[in-house]
């Protein structure tokens, strides 16, 4: 949650300058916004905050994922605010997206004065019933007294149990209003008590499973990065010795040097991953929903895994997969409580042995290891290598914060994660457009850390204008565009599953005819400017970007265009049928071709 600062004593102000004091209260230091007529008159007192800073951006969609990047980078509640109407509805892509992603933000948005509410009125729509289906909570506020505890309740709700958005929709009327201002306001959600504390008996019998079981994996989503738990899921796997698959929205939950790890499951996750799940006994499930990008065709995912399922939301247990241990609380409260009830069992004596299947597990790793051909000196450098090479000169210090595509995925293969919130996307939403202003609100939150935003020519496209808020408010992150000439991942499936019939997927008009040219583009939003076309020149064009520190940069790497991202699971089938290259067996059927054909030379040698 926000820090709150000490009691304050009642003073007489307007509702606009009393939401500016209960931001200030529950320790905003960042508001990423757009005024209008609305929210016009909360932007005059925000002007005098001494704590309070303000970020204008270019589109509110830019504040919202701004919002969204400060709040997955720091851990901290994000702030984002616009006018009502167009402004508002602005907003609904990035609470979608952190409705999705569990990602605490509040936004406040102005609304027409109350007497005009439901007539149609100039700028007028009810976001309120728009965002209800994808935000935690939200309010419509129109008595200005109301305003001190609606922002207290919502930075509450935003940051506590399951994180999310709330939207705080208030009135004009209520803003110019006089009222009396006092802190702290009364909270009173009588129906919101987030079960925090797991039961014991369900730990317990999750201990009794995971000393039965031969052939445990723990599953782990990105609800361990929500709730800091990523030191006590290091000590439960070194304790264990059970290996760990992170999702897309878990990297860096667990370090990617660590042997235990596996790497990321799913339609494009490596092979051990994919894998050691299809083959467990038992997944010790922490943070994740059995999504389907995890899942594939949910029916054959992990036939014969008995399930250990814990989580802050309880909505999520047994809604795709039925659990067999269900537990609801904080992950790093169950975590605990695992280190302390399996920790007991180990003393006594009762300790699974799972020595076979983590060598088997080691062993599809080391056989099966997430890579791709490189790119020969001269040509289009590979998209994959580039963003390998970012990851390895800017290191696990840095941040990283991925568009949707391929890109993304590549850049949760090649980069190498040691820490949490250091990988920044939009899993479940998956929306383009994301990666620009996400490392924007990063870099404001981390202002020490490198940040970079790697992104397609597609998505860049969406918000690339935020470059201008980068340049004037002195946020100098670093973008990297893999230019493919085309939006890659609808064109990668077009390649396999449509005959290659590459249906507007094109973004470029011929080959060599850059529209828009992105050196200058980025020139002419006072970026410095970069293109780099050879394999030769990657590093020292990164290298190059890591020596600028005094304005954003942006670089344009000329890539491959037929490049896919494997392994791959096509969507809907089991997760048997992992590809590792086109139009190649899937990995399982080959293993067990060239098993079948040892067992027979084993049968001709013993003739």
């Amino acid at each position: 949650m926000a820090r709150q600062t000490q009691a304050k004593a009642p003073v007489e102000v307007t509702g606009a300058q009393s939401l500016v004091l209960s931001l200030e209260a529950v320790g905003v230091d960042t508001v990423f916004g757009i005024p209008g007529g609305a929210i016009l008159p909360a932007y005059d007192p925000l002007m005098d905050s001494g704590s309070v800073r303000h970020i204008l951006v270019r589109h509110e969609q830019g504040a919202g994922h701004a919002a969204e990047g400060y709040a997955s980078a720091t851990g901290k509640v994000g702030v984002c605010m616009a006018t009502s109407g167009p402004g508002a509805t602005n907003l609904v892509t990035p609470l979608a997206d952190a409705y999705m992603d569990s990602v605490p933000i509040v936004a406040i948005t102005g609304q027409v004065a109350s007497a005009a509410i439901g007539t149609d009125a100039f700028q007028e729509a009810d976001i309120r019933g728009i965002s209800m289906p994808i935000t935690k909570h939200n309010y419509l506020v129109t008595n200005a007294a109301d305003i001190p505890r609606t922002i207290a309740e919502a930075f509450h709700i935003a940051s506590t149990g399951r994180p999310g958005p709330v939207l705080v929709d208030i009135a004009k009327d209520a803003l110019q209003a006089r009222t009396t201002f006092a802190w702290p306001p009364r909270i009173d959600l009588p129906g919101y008590r987030p079960v925090t504390k797991p039961h014991q008996k369900q730990i317990r019998e999750a201990a009794r499973l995971i000393a039965q079981a031969e052939r445990p994996i723990l599953y782990v989503g990105g609800g361990v990065i929500r709730a800091q738990a990523h030191a006590e899921l290091l000590l439960f796997a070194e304790m264990t010795g059970i290996p760990v698959v992170t999702t897309l929205m878990a990297r860096g939950a667990f370090p990617d040097s660590h042997e235990l790890h596996l790497g990321m499951p799913g339609m494009h996750g490596s092979v051990a991953a994919v894998t050691g799940l299809q083959r467990s006994d038992l997944l010790i499930t922490v943070g994740a929903r059995f999504d389907d990008r995890v899942t594939g065709h949910l029916p054959s995912f992990a036939p014969g895994a008995k399930v250990i399922h814990a989580d802050i939301d309880p909505a999520e247990i047994s809604k795709n997969r039925i659990a067999d241990v269900p537990i609801v609380g904080d992950a790093k409260g169950i975590l605990q409580d695992l280190i302390d009830a399996v920790g007991a069992d180990l003393d006594a004596g009762r300790k699974g042995d799972y020595d076979a299947w983590r060598e088997r597990t080691q062993g599809w790793k080391a056989t099966f290891p997430v890579g791709y051909t490189p790119a020969a000196d001269g040509e289009n450098c590979s998209p994959q290598h580039v963003i390998e090479r970012i990851g390895a000169i800017a290191g696990p210090d840095a941040i990283y914060a991925a568009g949707v595509g391929q890109h993304q995925m590549w850049a949760a293969q090649f980069v190498g994660y040691e820490r949490p919130n250091s990988f920044l996307n939009s899993g479940g939403a998956g929306t383009m457009g994301y990666a620009v202003p996400a490392a924007m609100g990063a870099k404001v939150g981390e202002p020490d850390r490198v940040v970079w935003a790697i992104d397609g020519d597609g998505c860049f496209q969406m918000t690339n204008q935020e470059l201008a808020t980068c340049v004037i408010n002195n946020i100098p992150i670093k973008v990297a565009i893999i230019n493919n000439s085309s939006l890659g991942m609808v064109r990668q499936w077009q390649s396999l599953f449509y005959n290659e019939r590459y249906s507007n997927t094109d973004l470029h008009t011929s080959v060599g005819n850059r529209i828009p040219d992105f050196v200058k583009l980025a020139e002419a939003y006072g970026c410095a400017g970069l293109r780099c076309e050879r394999t030769e020149d990657v590093d020292a064009t990164i290298q190059a970007a890591m020596e600028i520190n005094d304005r954003p940069v942006v670089i344009d790497f000329i890539v491959e265009r037929d490049a896919m991202v494997w392994p791959m699971v096509p969507a809907g089938l089991s997760n048997d049928l992992i590809q590792d290259a086109r139009d190649a067996a899937p990995v399982w059927d080959r293993e067990e071709s060239e098993a079948d054909e040892q067992d027979t030379d084993a049968d001709h040698d013993g003739k």
